[in-house]
């Protein structure tokens, strides 16, 4: 199946400006919406959606100082996922739904991604800005990843495991995508000590908004990969 060329959404009428200044934990804004040209003029200008409390009726925008970042040539692949590889088979789009549906189904802390964000982002697939890494076992779904690509831009949001080293996996199977291609940027939102562990790092808002400007301006490296394409066969 060849990849379907992107659907522009058009322009949005909320303002995103890049002077705003977030607060201490990164907040920048409150309201507006889900729509896709509303989420696709955030992500250009450094901001993601999540819910700001758990009952899900207040959503912010976020631009974390300093942001997490993982750069392609700093990931680490260990002994353990060079055996893990042998055991999983990795896919680019194989099935957006399902993977983002496992990452909210998935229990944790101030979790945020409620059937509102599903439909949001599924759409957001469907126009061609939005994909996923799943990992599969015996053919059934135990680990992945999904986020928003504008460009050189890959916005990781969520990921989850049902296996040991399945969601390692499939951050190696979004490194596998972005390391060839320049002006990358694979944006992790704030650095967690697994992310830290795989070789993510911080770096200040405004190298991250400089870096932003190119990468939204490159070629986005998924157009190499028709959907459903495993990776470890290439």
């Amino acid at each position: 199946m060849k990849r379907a060329p992107r659907s522009d959404p058009g322009p949005t009428s909320w303002d995103f400006g890049v002077e705003l200044e977030p607060d201490a934990n990164g907040l920048v804004a409150l309201g507006a919406d889900l729509e896709p040209a509303t989420l696709l003029a955030a992500y250009q200008r450094g901001l993601f959606p999540m819910n700001v409390d758990s009952t899900g009726t207040h959503l912010g925008w976020w631009s974390p100082d300093p942001r997490g970042v993982l750069e392609p040539s700093a990931f680490r692949v260990r002994r353990s996922m060079e055996r893990a590889l042998q055991r999983f088979t990795v896919r680019v789009d194989h099935d957006f739904r399902a993977v983002m549906t496992a990452c909210m189904e998935t229990p944790r802390p101030n979790g945020w991604i409620t059937q509102r964000f599903l439909d949001a982002y599924v759409t957001l697939f469907e126009m061609g800005w939005a994909h996923s890494v799943g990992v599969y076992q015996d053919g059934q779904l135990v680990g992945g990843v999904y986020g928003v690509s504008v460009g050189g831009l890959f916005a990781g949001e969520s990921m989850f495991h049902r296996v040991s080293e399945a969601s390692k996996v499939a951050l190696w199977g979004v490194v596998e995508v972005l390391r060839d291609s320049p002006e990358v940027v694979f944006d992790v939102q704030w650095l967690t000590p697994h992310l830290a562990f795989m070789g993510g790092t911080e770096i200040e808002r405004l190298s991250y908004l400089d870096r932003l400007w190119a990468a939204v301006r490159a070629p986005d490296p998924f157009d190499g990969y028709e959907p459903g394409a495993s990776l470890l066969e290439r």
